[in-house]
């Protein structure tokens, strides 16, 4: 048996195999995890790319001081959203709540009654799934002096004429007026509107129409030049322009309108972003405890703060009142309580 030393012969055990081969295996897959050279080669293994799930556009950035009224956005889908702010403007005491909505994903739909409603009333009445309603144009007893346009059909007109003093006499004056309006792909627009036949045309400037001066010519499709017929779909009339093409253009004495322009007065007003979303504010007025209101030279300031590049002024006062998912918002200015209004706009589900 050779020099004497005890010889074994080799006895294959697959226990004591896989006993040994086992953790080769497990650091050969941990270096392959790990991005470690190759074992063999020394060239790292490629990595599996990094996926970044997708972003969500972010439907509107306000200033600090919109906080985001969640507890009024229940069932809400993503492309409405609502904001308060309680947050001093201008050293006056404020709450003011908006809703922002992208017209992609919500309804605007003006409305009016053939007599005087409250807001609330509106809402109540809307079919469908409602998500906001505001106060929206002038109006007398039983008759808007707004336009009011929903689908094409144009249900009320900005008034025609009215009468100021000229020269010791009543003298009749014709007005173009704000209009806040959106095409049928959901652009929004600000403009200066007349009735003219029957045909709504816009123009980039107003009548320069003036008080205790001759009254302007009739608007017409040449005067104010560069008019053309107004090619929205729906459309709401208020008076007057605040904010038009990103600069603050507060035209009240072209378009005749004295509303307390200059004193804190609850306010109602519409207005769209450079991304084209839509802005419904209020602003609550005549309430020490709450808010005090604002002028008109505040609310154009305060909507171009917000990102408005085209904005209108909407009847306010006592008329300011909006209603969101079923709940209040502003305190009515009125001792009596919420007004009766001719015209309002409904935000719901498309």
């Amino acid at each position: 048996m050779g020099d004497g030393e005890n010889h074994h012969p080799f006895v294959y055990n697959p226990l004591q195999m896989k006993k040994h081969i086992a953790p080769v295996f497990v650091m050969l897959m941990l270096a392959a995890c790990s991005g470690e050279p190759d074992y063999y080669t020394g060239v790292p293994r490629p990595q599996p790319p990094v996926v970044t799930p997708p972003q969500k556009d972010t439907l509107i950035k306000l200033p600090s001081e919109w906080t985001k009224a969640t507890t009024l956005m229940s069932g809400f889908p993503e492309g409405v959203e609502v904001y308060r702010r309680t947050t001093a403007f201008n050293g006056k005491a404020m709450n003011a709540y908006c809703v922002v909505f992208d017209p992609a994903v919500a309804e605007f739909k003006p409305v009016v009654a053939d007599k005087n409603k409250k807001s609330s009333a509106y809402y109540a009445e809307e079919t469908g799934t409602k998500y906001a309603c505001i106060n929206a144009g002038f109006f007398g007893t039983n008759v808007s002096y707004s336009l009011v346009k929903y689908n094409g059909a144009i249900s009320a007109v900005n008034i025609r004429s009215l009468n100021r003093p000229y020269n010791g006499a009543s003298t009749p004056y014709y007005p173009t007026r704000a209009a806040f309006g959106l095409t049928a792909s959901g652009a929004p627009q600000v403009s200066w509107v007349y009735h003219v036949g029957t045909t709504v045309y816009s123009y980039p400037s107003p009548s320069p129409n003036e008080l205790n001066k001759a009254p302007e010519a009739v608007p017409s499709a040449t005067f104010p030049s560069g008019g053309a017929a107004w090619n929205v779909t729906s459309a709401i009339g208020g008076s007057p322009v605040l904010i038009y093409n990103n600069s603050i253009r507060i035209t009240d004495k072209e378009e005749l309108i004295d509303i307390d322009n200059t004193s804190s007065r609850a306010r109602s007003a519409i207005g769209y972003t450079a991304t084209g979303k839509v802005i419904v504010l209020a602003v609550e007025g005549g309430n020490t405890a709450g808010g005090i209101g604002l002028n008109l030279a505040e609310v154009a300031d305060l909507m171009k703060s917000m990102g408005c590049t085209g904005a209108i002024n909407l009847d306010g006062g006592g008329s300011t009142y909006m209603m969101v998912n079923g709940q209040q918002t502003v305190k009515p200015s009125d001792a009596a309580g919420e007004r009766a209004v001719m015209s309002a706009i409904i935000i719901k589900k498309k």
